[in-house]
């Protein structure tokens, strides 16, 4: 246990480091003593969190009584270490502290009287509701700064109507990453991912966020395998659309869930979880009966930190894919 928490008070500590990335590979052929790699992400975190009383100096997470970035980052930061079994490293090479409200798509932006309107229900939230990404990327030389190997991704704090996507990606390739890839980014040299938080909501919100991204970048890691070979179709099955058959299920849907967000079912099913987590890749068949207390009782935290544990981390390939998946998740570059 305190390997794990000097571990993360390293990260917090770390400085900037200049080492590349590693360039993306060929595919190449399996081998079962290849190492599961470590990887280690730098991000820029931007928090928009406005003075909404001049006279008093309080900001808009204060006033409302939200939670504190720090306290989310540190939480976040701790649960992905722990999860991946350390092969997820986040350092924050820098945080901003942003005394404005971001620009949307048309420009607008509200002010702490037009927002607290919001907030009370006196006016509708302005439409449209998106961000303005290129916007944000050239305020903060996000590009620059991926290109020169400052940073490899961002994080983006804000509050509800904000208009930030919960995951996007940018740069050369860029895919899918639970919204549309951002356009004219490909000046980074490399892709990135801009996550978008809210300070108004806790970190099991924060997990769920950034399981999403984990679907999207696994789904389109596997995409040219089919049948048995697409590991990451068998990892997602659940009860309700494979009876029977059922693993890890997704981030919404538990292995026994019959609806979005269900994760306090206590209805019991037979899954293969155990199997995923102590045999892969190679499974013993071992088949058990599960249900909402394997996975926290119905706690959006718990369940999340549930599922992410049993995302492969082990040595070798399978079908040209490393068994390492968090190589990809942190790293899409690492997406061939």
């Amino acid at each position: 246990m305190n390997k794990f928490f000097d571990a993360l008070l390293a990260l917090f500590g770390a400085k900037k480091s200049s080492t590349p990335p590693a360039p993306v590979p060929t595919r190449p052929s399996d081998s079962s003593n290849e190492p599961a790699q470590i990887t280690v992400s730098r991000v820029l975190v931007i928090v928009y969190d406005p003075v909404m009383d001049s006279a008093s100096g309080k900001k808009l997470s204060q006033q409302q009584g939200w939670y504190r970035t720090e306290d989310l980052i540190t939480g976040f930061m701790a649960d992905l270490l722990k999860t991946s079994g350390g092969m997820a490293r986040y350092q924050i090479a820098e945080r901003i502290d942003v005394d404005e409200f971001p620009a949307k798509t048309d420009g607008f932006r509200y002010t702490p009287q037009s927002y607290l309107a919001v907030l009370r229900g006196e006016s509708a939230p302005h439409m449209p509701q998106e961000v303005d990404y290129n916007a944000l990327l050239a305020q903060f030389k996000v590009l620059e700064r991926v290109a020169q190997n400052e940073i490899d991704e961002v994080w983006v704090f804000g509050f509800p109507h904000a208009g930030f996507y919960e995951s996007t990606m940018g740069g050369p390739a860029a895919f899918w990453c639970n919204s549309p890839a951002m356009k004219n980014t490909e000046a980074s040299k490399r892709r990135f991912v801009v996550m978008g938080f809210s300070y108004e909501r806790g970190i099991g919100e924060m997990l769920e966020s950034f399981g999403h991204r984990c679907e999207s970048i696994l789904l389109k890691t596997f995409e040219k395998l089919s049948g048995d070979a697409n590991l990451w179709a068998r990892f997602t099955r659940y009860e309700k659309i494979t009876p029977g058959r059922a693993a890890i299920g997704t981030i919404h849907y538990a292995p026994n869930s019959t609806r979005d967000y269900e994760w306090d079912s206590p209805t019991v099913v037979k899954s293969e979880c155990f199997d995923w987590l102590n045999n892969f890749p190679n499974f013993k068949g071992d088949v058990r009966d599960v249900n909402n207390l394997n996975w926290g009782g119905g706690d959006i935290r718990a369940h999340h930190q549930w599922w992410l544990n049993h995302l492969p981390r082990v040595a070798g390939r399978k079908n040209g894919i490393h068994n390492n998946w968090w190589q990809y998740i942190v790293n899409p570059n690492n997406v061939t």
